[in-house]
């Protein structure tokens, strides 16, 4: 039986970045920009990509060409931190982390049990994605997990890729919003089976962040990490300073707020860690060290007051970093105001 397949040609101007950097300057050497472009694809993947004069040789018989001319074209954007279910929360008056959470965050969250409203929020949050031309995102659900299957559904109407998980969060939390280290295991653990490379979908082990997590919850989250090594790690670091004490209260034993996570298998290569607005140097060593890398948010570190990101120290340091709008601390789902904030920093 023949397949179908879907070929599209569009013509016009493009611009993309052809490799990951490492210190700022190397920015303007990888940037590439074809004033008269054509780009082919079949069922959705690329399979040519040059110039218009060298293009037409290559486009099939009877494919008719996209003309974008007066249009920019990039690739989709990368939104490396994100909260789906707090897309109805944005521009929440602007508290303090800690108190922002209590007031606005989790009563929001609380709706997520309903798989119908789960699901609506769901749509409506990948659409406005797609409208504002992020195509891969990292994402926060919540502890219930029909969040999951919701946004696991709604981006496979799309061929999205999406990185999300259910939320891990034993404590410091209302009682409808807490599992615990058993609970948030074994449901983690049946998402990965169900969700985590199919399509394109890939999960995330999602602790919220140290202080609503117990050491024993911490340390089912790492036998995950070791049980599926190919899955992600999401969660929050040193957004602000009273959290970062917080943390050092609750886990006397650890060197710092980083160690916590370190210390329960939690860094590496697929581990982001959202903010890290105050590191100190050992952690930004062990950052490096372990190929970990942080989700900037601009936004939000502005919209809640936490502070100023030191973007030139992730430079410094050789540590990765992607840009994240923070949905709903952040106020934008537009990557490009999210940039222009991270500018203005």
């Amino acid at each position: 039986m023949s397949s179908v397949v879907a070929t599209t040609a569009v013509r016009g101007r493009f611009l993309d970045i052809q490799n990951t950097v490492a210190q700022a300057r190397e920015i303007h050497d990888q940037v590439r920009y074809v004033e008269d472009g054509l780009l082919i694809s079949q069922n959705g993947k690329i399979q040519w990509f040059g110039s218009w004069q060298e293009g037409q040789q290559h486009l099939p018989v009877g494919v008719e060409v996209q003309h974008y001319l007066e249009q920019l074209i990039v690739p989709g954007f990368i939104d490396t931190h994100i909260h789906f279910p707090q897309t109805e929360m944005v521009g929440a008056y602007g508290e303090q982390l800690l108190e922002w959470l209590n007031t606005y965050t989790f009563p929001t969250e609380l709706q997520f049990s309903d798989k119908a409203y789960a699901d609506q929020i769901a749509q409506f949050f990948v659409q406005e994605l797609l409208k504002n031309g992020t195509t891969t995102a990292l994402v926060f659900c919540t502890v219930h997990t029909e969040s999951v299957d919701a946004l696991f559904e709604a981006a496979g109407q799309h061929q999205m890729r999406l990185i999300a998980g259910k939320v891990m969060m034993d404590r410091h939390a209302p009682e409808d919003l807490c599992d615990t280290p058993d609970s948030a295991y074994a449901d983690s653990k049946a998402l990965i089976e169900k969700w985590h490379g199919k399509g394109r979908n890939l999960y995330a082990i999602t602790p919220r962040f140290a202080p609503t997590s117990t050491p024993e919850q911490l340390a089912k989250a790492g036998q995950l990490k070791a049980e599926y090594p190919d899955v992600y790690v999401h969660t929050h670091l040193s957004e602000n300073k009273n959290e970062i004490a917080w943390v050092k209260d609750l886990f006397p034993e650890q060197q710092g707020y980083l160690d916590v996570y370190h210390h329960f298998g939690l860094t590496g290569s697929h581990s982001v860690f959202a903010h890290c607005v105050h590191l100190e140097d050992a952690e930004w060593d062990c950052m490096h060290q372990t190929d970990s890398a942080i989700a900037f948010c601009p936004t939000s570190n502005l919209f809640l007051g936490s502070g100023l990101f030191p973007l030139n120290k992730t430079w410094e340091k050789q540590v990765k970093v992607g840009l994240g709008t923070d949905i709903g601390a952040g106020t934008s789902f537009n990557q490009l105001q999210t940039l222009n904030e991270a500018y203005k920093v």
